[in-house]
């Protein structure tokens, strides 16, 4: 049997790890390999650099993110997935599928609702 999704479930771990408007984008541009802050701008667009450096450290301190600081003039630092980011790719590429069938649905519904 299923473990249900209540409060206290595991779940919630991963629904609050990726919850909010950055997260899943920035491990989804993390997804094809190591990347310094500046390149992750870009490949994101639309997010501060205070934005992505908060989103930065919430996710290495919840172990999905990993940051590699290089002994260098100036100081270098890349930023990559660890395994269980990595892991997370299936279930964010799984969730941008079903936008792409109902976002439209969904759209639709708020218009009307609103």
């Amino acid at each position: 049997m299923e473990q249900p999704f209540f409060a206290d479930c595991r779940a919630r771990v991963a629904v609050e790890l990726i919850s909010g408007t950055w997260p899943m984008v920035v491990i989804w541009a993390l997804a094809d390999g190591p990347a310094r802050p500046g390149e992750l701008r870009r490949r994101i667009g639309g997010i501060s650099q205070k934005v992505l450096t908060t989103t930065l450290r919430r996710l290495e301190a919840n172990g999905v993110v990993e940051r590699q600081r290089y002994a260098e003039a100036p100081p270098r630092v890349e930023y990559s997935l660890t395994p269980a980011g990595r892991d997370l790719l299936t279930p964010i590429r799984a969730l941008g599928d079903w936008a792409d069938a109902h976002a439209d649905t969904v759209l639709t519904a708020q218009d009307t609702a609103g």
